[in-house]
């Protein structure tokens, strides 16, 4: 699995915003320390998040080990392209200082505005080695083919898709992207596994999300819905010594999929960890999943185009 980082730090887009957090390196050096000291060493951020404050306090965290010990992933967000001659390449350059390095692992077109144009200009970033290999995120299915199709012209391809994915929004199941990543060697990172907290079993309707924060104002309105689904997922986690948030991602694992899960605390690396190893029956993901269509809860972003 992917350490996600969208809750650290602060500014627009950021933690503060998002979560209600307000969090810096100083409160995130032991979390990214269990992390790294767990086996868990693939860290997922983006420029946007926090406008660099995100990439900043992961730069400040990772220099303290050796570089070729940390999987460093990072997206070029369309929206923000700059008018100047290379706008992806000076993007990445803002990245790379941020997190205090001269190459990434992942690189992400961040969603597909303008997608083609983008997918192009990754080319040379690939042949210079500023990045290791590409991703395409909040994609299609038609419009990752496409980008395969550009990068396969110069013999690449795309290594991996990221996408929203969970218990209550299963598009890139239904839309048989999941299936296609598997058929060309295409690893599926899937995020908000946990729907920003809501799936974690930490909160309901009389312990709601920190009021003020982006995800209240989201979920806050369905916990009334997910009871069903959430008691079905605590007698399962019961039944191993677990929590509802690790059979969320255990679920996530078994459908052949990298979840992304956003830590604060020590604890949280810990859950994760040991989520890995919950192997869940097909009857018992049969079952949540019945429980999850029946809540009618669409959890589908703004941001996510079909």
């Amino acid at each position: 699995m992917a350490i996600g980082t969208w809750s650290w730090g602060a500014g627009a887009g950021g933690g503060d915003q998002v979560f209600g957090n307000n969090l810096l390196a100083e409160n995130l050096s032991p979390v990214f320390d269990k992390a790294i000291q767990s086996g868990l060493n693939l860290f997922d951020t983006a420029l946007v998040y926090g406008l660099g404050s995100s990439e900043k306090i992961l730069g400040e965290l990772g220099k303290k080990y050796p570089r070729e010990d940390l999987i460093l992933s990072t997206k070029f967000t369309p929206q923000l392209a700059q008018k100047v001659a290379n706008p992806i390449e000076e993007m990445l350059n803002q990245s790379l200082a941020n997190l205090q390095t001269d190459y990434v692992d992942y690189y992400w077109i961040h969603n597909p505005v303008d997608a083609p144009k983008w997918v192009s200009a990754l080319i040379p970033l690939l042949k210079s080695g500023k990045v290791k290999k590409v991703g395409v995120s909040n994609h299609n299915l038609e419009q990752i083919k496409e980008a395969n199709a550009i990068l396969a012209k110069d013999g690449l391809k795309i290594s991996a898709v990221q996408n929203h994915y969970s218990l209550l929004y299963r598009y890139s199941e239904e839309a048989g992207i999941i299936d296609y990543c598997k058929e060309n060697d295409i690893i599926f990172f899937s995020y908000m596994v946990l729907e920003q907290g809501a799936l974690s079993g930490k909160y309901n309707a009389q312990n709601p999300l920190p009021d003020g924060s982006g995800r209240a104002k989201s979920y806050n309105q369905t916990f009334s819905l997910l009871e069903g689904l959430i008691e079905a997922m605590r007698k399962i986690g019961d039944s191993r010594c677990a929590t509802v948030a690790q059979v969320a991602i255990a679920w996530a694992i078994s459908k052949n999929t990298l979840p992304i899960i956003g830590v604060t605390k020590i604890n949280q690396v810990e859950e994760a960890v040991n989520a890995a190893k919950i192997i869940l029956t097909s009857e018992e993901v049969a079952h949540i999943e019945t429980l999850a269509i029946k809540t009618g809860v669409d959890t589908r972003g703004w941001w996510e185009k079909r």
